[in-house]
């Protein structure tokens, strides 16, 4: 029996609104009841495959003000195989989220909460560590690092290409449903380690500091984890990158820069033992 696969998107079970008696109508009286239940279950197999399908597609919310810009996004986003909600506000993002979405793209400058209010919502008040791109035409550091201290794990600067937003949330999100198998990490070390008054719980992803914990987003972690590892090794931006942003060809060496500030920031006095060697790279000094 063949099926249009609209029948599946409407979720109407053929031959319902048919016409009596032609062929595909289950309520015609030709059918035996025999026939009835063939189809039933071939019907309800065939559900069962969309739904499964439907759960391995990525699930991304955008959130902006700008209705059209929302439809844009939306639609080449569905095209690429994704399946998209939208939400004009912080207010009706807020609503909306739960821990199936697997990516937001949030606008920053949004009447009533904007985007770094609705980030920081979603992280302590909906406690959801889902992935979040800034779309923001700030672009200057200070506006960088507040939204990378609110747990950003990307940034795309408008005015931006529908190719650009396309490959930036592939990127994440291949790293994020997808973590690479086998990825080499020097000098795996014990769940706990502590270096002074700088402890790190590798189980937990926690950092102390003089017992206090350290907030750091995942993308913080991972580059503190890269440097702490291989302590006096040097690592240039490029193999920053590879580690930290696996994947991902539109992140710049300035993110690695901005990072460290932050890193460096947040570790209070062992933030001075990232250091930068010039023209080579940063690495986390012993001495």
């Amino acid at each position: 029996m063949r099926m249009d696969s609209r029948m599946l998107v409407s979720g109407k079970r053929p031959g319902i609104g048919a016409d009596p008696g032609l062929p595909g109508s289950l309520s015609g009286p030709g059918r035996t009841g025999q026939y009835r239940l063939v189809e039933s279950r071939l019907w309800y197999r065939l559900r069962k495959i969309s739904e499964i399908l439907n759960m391995e597609k990525a699930k991304v919310l955008i959130v902006d003000d700008e209705e059209d810009l929302c439809r844009i996004l939306q639609f080449n986003l569905e095209n690429e195989g994704y399946c998209v909600q939208a939400a004009y506000s912080g207010e009706e993002a807020l609503e909306k989220i739960d821990g199936s979405f697997d990516l937001v793209l949030l606008d920053v400058m949004m009447g009533g909460i904007n985007g770094f209010e609705t980030a920081n919502a979603i992280r302590k008040e909906k406690k959801l560590d889902v992935p979040i791109v800034f779309l923001t035409a700030k672009d200057t550091e200070n506006d960088l690092l507040t939204g990378f201290s609110l747990g950003a794990d990307d940034y795309i600067a408008k005015p931006f290409s529908i190719k650009e937003v396309n490959a930036r949330v592939k990127a994440l999100l291949n790293r994020t449903r997808n973590p690479r198998k086998g990825q080499v990490r020097p000098c795996p070390l014990p769940n706990h380690w502590e270096d002074g008054n700088l402890m790190v719980d590798y189980s937990r992803k926690d950092v102390l500091v003089n017992g206090l914990p350290v907030q750091l987003t995942r993308r913080e972690f991972e580059l503190f984890r890269l440097l702490f590892e291989s302590p006096d090794r040097v690592f240039s931006r490029e193999e920053i990158l590879k580690t930290v942003w696996p994947e991902d060809g539109c992140v710049l060496d300035r993110t690695v820069d901005v990072h460290i500030t932050r890193l460096r920031k947040k570790l209070q006095s062992y933030g001075s033992r990232i250091m930068n060697r010039s023209g080579y790279g940063y690495y986390f000094s012993t001495l």
